[in-house]
Formats: structure tokens, C-alpha cells, sequence
């Protein structure tokens, strides 16, 4: 008795193209937006090119200051200024229009941190949500 060995062969795989991933070019913004998020307990900087894509980015705690301090008014200008130094060294920012949401200690050392880093404000925009009537009180209704 003579056994045949058959032997399948996988088939080989064939190369793929591979792509080569260039560098990714930094866009420039000449103008954009900084929006500026101060709350009692954090200050949150974005900034961002015309159409709202954000470019760069920071906050109070992502800079080191914890617990009540991330709510002061320094940590809020050396958040802007960091956010602010990304768009102006990587995308050529020169000029923002800047939309302030909150009522928090932060607000104007934001503002003047933008300022004082030689980028011109065309317009301050205060975006604060105010509540007007609102949902009913709890409890009984009164005659």
C-alpha cells in the first residue's frame, strides 16, 4: 500500500501597498477664536480657526493647579497664555475674536492675557446662558 502525501500550500499572502504617512503640515490661522469657559471651579481656554476647529486647547488643571486653586484668576491667565502661545508659535494667530461663557474668576485675566501676548481683539462676546422662566418650583401650588 502506497500512501499519497498531498500537501496544500496556504496561499501566500501578497504584499500591500503600504502608504508612507508624510508629515503633517501645520495649517495657518491669521484669525480665529478663543472661547473662554470660567466656572467657579475651573477656567477652560479654546482656541480656534474661523469655522470652530480647534487648534489648540487648555485649562486651569491641565496646567497643574488642583482643587480651589484651578478657580483663581492666575490660573486662568497662565492657561490662556499656554493656549494662546500654541496658536501664535504653531498656526500664526494674530488676531481672535473672544466669547467669554461663565461667571467665574477667570474671565478678565483671560482676556487680558490674550492681549498682552500681541494678539489683537476684534470683538468680547459674553455667551453666558441666562435662564429666563424656567421649570416650575417644587412643592405645592399656591392659591
Amino acid at each position: 500500500m502506497s500512501e499519497e502525501v498531498i500537501t496544500t500550500q496556504a496561499p501566500v499572502a501578497e504584499a500591500k501597498a503600504t502608504k508612507t504617512k508624510g508629515k503633517k503640515t501645520k495649517r495657518v490661522v491669521q484669525s480665529g477664536q478663543v472661547h473662554i469657559k470660567a466656572t467657579f471651579n475651573n477656567t477652560i481656554i479654546s482656541v480656534s480657526d474661523n469655522k470652530g476647529e480647534i487648534i489648540s486647547s487648555s485649562s486651569a488643571g491641565a496646567n497643574g493647579f488642583r482643587g480651589s486653586k484651578k478657580g483663581t484668576a492666575y490660573a486662568a491667565q497662565i492657561a490662556a497664555e499656554k493656549a494662546l502661545d500654541i496658536a501664535k508659535r504653531d498656526h500664526g494667530l494674530s488676531s481672535a475674536d473672544v466669547f467669554v461663557k461663565g461667571i467665574g474668576l477667570g474671565r478678565d485675566s483671560a482676556i487680558r492675557a490674550v492681549s498682552s501676548l500681541g494678539i489683537k481683539i476684534n470683538s468680547i462676546t459674553d455667551i453666558t446662558p441666562i435662564a429666563h422662566g424656567g421649570v416650575r418650583p417644587k412643592g405645592e401650588r399656591k392659591p
